[in-house]
This record gives C-alpha cells, structure tokens and sequence, in this order.
C-alpha cells in the first residue's frame, strides 16, 4: 500500500465481499423507495416486511431499499430475490400482500404471482 488510493481500493473490496456474504444464502426483499414509491405507501410496506420476518423469526431474508424502479403506476413495490437468483416482481402492496408474501413465497418457497407484475399486464 503505497497511497491512500490503494486503502480506499481495499476498503471497497472488503466492503463488498462482506456484502456478498451477509446476503449468501438469504431471500433477499427490495423495497422501491424513490418519491413515487414512499407517497404510495413503501414505509409502511417495508415496515410490514421487517415486522413479518420479525414475527416469524425468519433470519434467512433480508429486506432493503432501492430507489426509483420505473413504473410509478405499479407502486408501492418490491422485488424478492430468491438465493438462486430468481426475481420475482410484486406490485401494489399492502400490508395483507406483504403476509401473505412471506407466508407463501419467502416460507414456502411458491411466488404469490396473482400480486406480481406479469398478473398486472394480463
């Protein structure tokens, strides 16, 4: 280490790969937080995320936030990203939507695709 470019080079690549390790494993829910999706209700929807898990003592998913998805008229929305990588897309939640979410998807392992994206365009 020469400079203080190359610490901040190790302090990325440290960051990162802890990164990668605590979401190993793990379903990982991401909650669209942008204006859009805060003044259609995301906080009370990731809030309804945490307190599910919390309620169900599920320590294998993770909830996060992102910014701006793109399709406001979709929102409040979250995408849930299974360990294998499968994507799955939900929109306009509430807070029954979030239950029902965690009991059937993130417990069971079966995508409530009545509340997903692909379901709104049919």
């Amino acid at each position: 280490m020469k400079s203080l470019k190359d610490l901040e080079a190790i302090r990325d690549r440290a960051k990162q790969e802890m990164s990668l390790r605590e979401t190993e494993n793990k379903t990982r829910i991401i909650v669209g937080m942008a204006t859009c999706g805060i003044a259609a209700g995301a906080r009370p929807i990731m809030a309804a995320f945490n307190q599910e898990l919390e309620l169900r003592g599920l320590h294998s998913a993770s909830v996060s936030i992102t910014g701006c998805v793109g399709v406001c008229r979709y929102e409040p929305m979250c995408d849930v990203i299974d360990p294998n990588g499968d994507r799955t897309t939900y929109i306009n939640l509430d807070a029954g939507k979030v239950r029902r979410i965690v009991a059937e998807h993130i417990v069971n392992r079966r995508p409530v695709t009545a509340f997903t994206i692909g379901a709104a365009e049919r």
